[in-house]
């Protein structure tokens, strides 16, 4: 199937054979295997309004289906492990057609997963033309020692840092998009982690997340991550403290958690010194749980401010283009929202122990516009799962989910209701 496939497969047998060849220096140990996954079918139909620069790629609706087979493996001896998640993707979709040849910008999204920025290429595309995508890749692929009180891994994996439960400022890897439905797995980076815990039960953690330059393919500095995380215990209370050199700005986060009032309150604060300018940004909330009408309800309400927003609501083109360190973030993935200050709000109950319903809704304060949306889980059986969402965009043309202008005088990027539905099969 190409070199690539073959070089997929041989990081994937040679891992899986060198793992036990550290543990083979301690005969009286066995190796334990474990082996899972899952299979995903999605389906998401998106109503387009006439206004809409989305009209000329399927008329009044977006039909997208994506299949995603992931295959577990991870290997213990000892010390030692080893773990693996292969990924076979497969889509069929209006939105991928759309966007490929689209006259206006894209946004994160928009496209399908690659590992141009990533230090190993472990995605092979099958194909990716028109509708149609297929690929197979390495999500996870790394080794790990784990000691009394030391942990370290190498390779492809993901870590997840900050306090936000809606909105994460903090973690700076990989973060999902607030109105994400399914977060079961975030993306894996190529990476060192290390994690030191202290007796006191405080524990440092340290990641390097090397990457390519998009232009020139090679390993850049400027675009790679050192990043020292210590989280700690004040009484009763939790904090961390973050230093970090990512893609060659110098950020600074301070955040934590504390019990008051039968509630979690919760904060992270983050400083970035870009090339141009120092950019706060963070996050405040706070969330409870409760009984009522014999039914466990949970509920979170947070406010975001995001120092790279745009100010006034001038999502115009020469708007955006005159605020880059916005457009970084945006294509790379690491933010999610135009404007500056947000509310967002959710909250879950559980209609059965197997049916749960969490009505969300994020709210640019500035526009104002919202995303209003009602997330269904349902645990058909042990290994089966099924999970819905109605999407609701609420808004006038020219805001964030209104729609803002696109290039065309008279059209927008807007979206009107969409349906999301996820079936899952675990094994």
């Amino acid at each position: 199937m190409g070199v690539k496939i073959r070089f997929l497969s041989t990081l994937l047998t040679g891992g899986m054979v060198a793992m036990p060849v550290h543990a083979a220096l301690d005969d009286e140990r066995t190796t334990d295997w474990s082996f899972g996954g899952h299979t995903k079918y999605q389906y998401i139909h998106t109503h387009v309004p006439a206004d809409s620069v989305f009209q000329d790629i399927s008329g009044d609706s977006l039909r997208d289906h994506n299949l995603e087979i992931r295959l577990k493996t991870s290997a213990r001896r000892g010390r030692w492990g080893f773990n693996t998640h292969v990924q076979l993707i497969g889509v069929h979709s209006d939105s991928l057609s759309g966007f490929r040849d689209a006259p206006f910008p894209t946004f994160p999204g928009s496209g399908i997963i690659n590992d141009d920025r990533r230090w190993f290429d472990l995605t092979h595309e099958l194909t990716n033309e028109d509708k149609n995508a297929a690929l197979l890749r390495l999500d996870r692929l790394n080794v790990g020692y784990t000691g009394d009180r030391v942990v370290l891994r190498f390779g492809r994996q993901a870590v997840s840092w900050g306090n936000g439960l809606l909105f994460t400022p903090m973690d700076i890897f990989n973060p999902f998009d607030p109105t994400a439905v399914d977060k079961e797995y975030k993306s894996g980076d190529d990476m060192l982690y290390g994690q030191y815990l202290r007796a006191s039960g405080d524990d440092v953690q340290a990641v390097a997340v090397v990457r390519r330059d998009l232009l020139s393919g090679e390993v850049d500095s400027e675009q790679s991550s050192l990043a020292l995380k210590y989280h700690g215990f004040l009484g009763g209370h939790e904090y961390d403290l973050l230093m970090a050199g990512h893609y060659g700005d110098l950020v600074l986060g301070f955040g934590g958690g504390a019990d008051m009032g039968g509630a979690i309150w919760r904060a992270d604060l983050v400083w970035t010194d870009t090339d141009t300018d120092s950019v706060v940004s963070g996050v405040v909330g706070v969330s409870y749980s409760w009984v009522a009408g014999q039914r466990n309800w949970s509920g979170a309400l947070e406010y975001y401010y995001n120092g790279f927003g745009q100010m006034h609501g001038d999502y115009s083109a020469e708007g955006l283009a005159g605020n880059p360190e916005l457009l970084k973030r945006l294509g790379r993935g690491e933010v999610f929202n135009l404007a500056r200050h947000y509310l967002g709000a959710s909250a879950t109950v559980e209609l059965t122990p197997l049916l749960r319903l969490s009505p969300n809704l994020f709210v640019n304060l500035a526009d104002p516009s919202a995303f209003a949306q009602l997330v269904m889980s349902y645990d058909m059986q042990q290994d089966i799962q099924l999970l819905a969402a109605l999407n609701i965009p609420v808004g006038p043309n020219g805001s964030e989910y209104g729609g803002i202008e696109a290039t065309q005088a008279g059209t927008y990027l807007s979206t009107g209701p969409s349906l999301f539905a996820q079936l899952a099969w675990y094994f």
